[in-house]
Parts: structure tokens; sequence; C-alpha cells
């Protein structure tokens, strides 16, 4: 492109359309290397048995998906201290464990 045959108005025009043409090729370029990077991990997670998203965190599994459950009200309270409860979920508080062993049943400790 000879820039002597163009006048003033000519070059302020490609003056304010070289940093948009600029930033737009950098884009092309980054996103091209950063696509190739993105298949050659993706080969090498392949080739170890995982996929990408299982090593970077980010595929739900049936464990994390099931993950963490929504508080539940006990169900359960000790007579002889009320502050202590148990939902019935997971294992047996000492005090329950006692009371069972002194001959109670859970329905004896059930709250009302």
């Amino acid at each position: 492109m000879d820039l002597s045959t163009l006048n003033v108005e000519q070059l302020k025009e490609l003056l304010k359309k070289i940093p948009a043409e600029i930033k737009r090729r950098s884009e092309e370029v980054s996103n091209a290397a950063r696509e190739a990077a993105i298949e050659k991990l993706k080969a090498l997670a392949r080739e170890h048995g995982y996929s990408l998203e299982e090593l970077a965190g980010t595929k739900k599994t049936r464990k994390s998906a099931s993950g963490t459950r929504k508080p539940v009200a006990p169900k359960y309270a000790n007579p002889s201290n009320s502050t202590e409860t148990w939902t019935g979920r997971g294992r047996k508080p000492l005090w329950v464990q006692n009371a069972l062993n002194q001959g109670h049943s859970l329905e004896s400790l059930l709250i009302r």
C-alpha cells in the first residue's frame, strides 16, 4: 500500500481502522493458540483415562452432584437434656445409644 497516494482524510480514516484491525487479528491468534492448547490438554487427559472437565473440577460427578444435603429438622431429643437432638440421620449420638441400651425405644425419644 502506497501511503503517499492517500490524502489527509484517507490517512485519518485509515488511522482509525488500524487499532481495531490489530485487536481483531491478535484475538484470532490468541483464540487459535488457546484452542490448540485445550486440545492438547484433552488428549493428555484422555491418555490417562480422564476428561479435562474431571481434572479441572468442572464436571459434575455422581458423588458431587448429590453433595450436601439440605438441613433436616431434629426428630429425637434427649429426655434428660432437651438441647441434645438428633435428626435420625447418620451415626447415633451417645445419648441415643445409651437410652437404647437401657431398654428405651427410638419412639420414646421422638420430639412431640
